[in-house]
């Protein structure tokens, strides 16, 4: 099996017939743009050992590629268009990886109508990479951005967070104390991220500032504070938690920290001021926009401003 047969078989299935991909067939595809609309257009690259495990599964690797970069889209309040994949696999993959990888990526071209548009595909002998760059469209003048945020407006955030980080260690053996439901509930999140396309198009004319929780919360609340020239106070008690994130607190207290830095949360964090809209996933209030260029403060549980060795992940340091 050769490259060509390789996107012929398992990609070009993935286009679902879009016009703009030509079927994989050319060199580029060419899509069209409508009237009074922009294109929103992000990349993200995952590494094997990195930001999938050793073992994973294929079908997950695909969910983990697809939902951080819908995710990117959610946050600018985009609709998805479609995407471009560069695939370098590790050599000696067989035809039956790359099957499940594909099927995986096909059930999100199917649930948020989001084709295959072009890319390109490599064997390497260091660890496995893809690299995906998702294409939306959001109305002309109206992209959600982190730089809107003004004194008084709240902050919220969407679902629950602390999840994505507890589902690593969760995946690891790291919460032994959790019962299997609760690490099969936070293995999940982390495997299998949900962004949420829907809540950003709710939220376009109506959040002032918006990011995707990707690095952790923490980290990710201050590059609204430095984009938009504000401080963010952030109350710990009122952070939306699962029933397994507070089951894992409730045996370890230390894991707060996880939850609020850890990141893969892939949620939503904005800043409002009047009503919100009615969304599909809970919206929470966590906190307020105050003047100044004090970062984020974070208040935790005892009623005390915490600290944290370091605010999120940040890929030159590993940590």
């Amino acid at each position: 099996m050769d490259e060509f047969d390789v996107i012929h078989r398992y990609f070009a299935p993935l286009t679902r017939g879009d016009v703009a991909s030509f079927g994989l067939t050319d060199d580029a595809a060419a899509i069209p743009s409508r009237a009074g609309f922009a294109h929103v257009i992000t990349t993200d690259a995952i590494v094997q050992g990195v930001h999938f495990l050793e073992d994973e599964t294929p079908a997950n690797i695909a969910h983990r590629l697809c939902g951080s970069n819908l995710s990117d889209l959610a946050a600018m309040g985009a609709a998805p268009v479609g995407f471009t994949l560069a695939a370098a696999w590790k050599k000696g993959t067989d035809a039956r990886f790359i099957e499940q990888f594909a099927a995986g990526l096909g059930e999100w071209v199917d649930a948020f109508k989001f084709p295959l548009l072009g890319g390109d595909t490599v064997v390497t002998t260091g660890p496995m990479t893809f690299s995906l760059t998702a294409i939306g469209e959001v109305e002309d003048g109206r992209a959600l951005t982190r730089g809107g945020a003004k004194p008084g407006d709240t902050v919220y955030v969407t679902g629950t967070i602390g999840d994505g980080a507890l589902g690593l260690r969760a995946a690891k053996g790291e919460l032994p104390d959790l019962s299997k439901a609760h690490v099969s509930f936070l293995s999940e999140r982390f495997r299998r991220p949900q962004p949420r396309v829907d809540a950003g198009r709710a939220l376009v004319g109506r959040a002032t500032a918006c990011i995707d929780i990707s690095d952790g919360l923490v980290q990710d609340l201050g590059h609204i504070c430095s984009a938009s020239g504000t401080a963010l106070r952030i109350d710990a008690r009122c952070v939306p938690l699962s029933d397994a994130a507070r089951s894992a607190i409730d045996s370890d207290p230390v894991l707060i920290d996880t939850i609020l830095t850890g990141g893969d949360d892939y949620e939503l964090a904005f800043t409002a001021h009047g009503d919100l809209p009615a969304a599909d996933v809970p919206l929470t209030a966590i906190g307020e926009v105050a003047a100044g260029s004090g970062g984020v403060t974070v208040t935790g549980f005892d009623g005390e401003p915490m600290t944290f060795a370091h605010g999120g992940f940040n890929h030159f340091t590993g940590t």
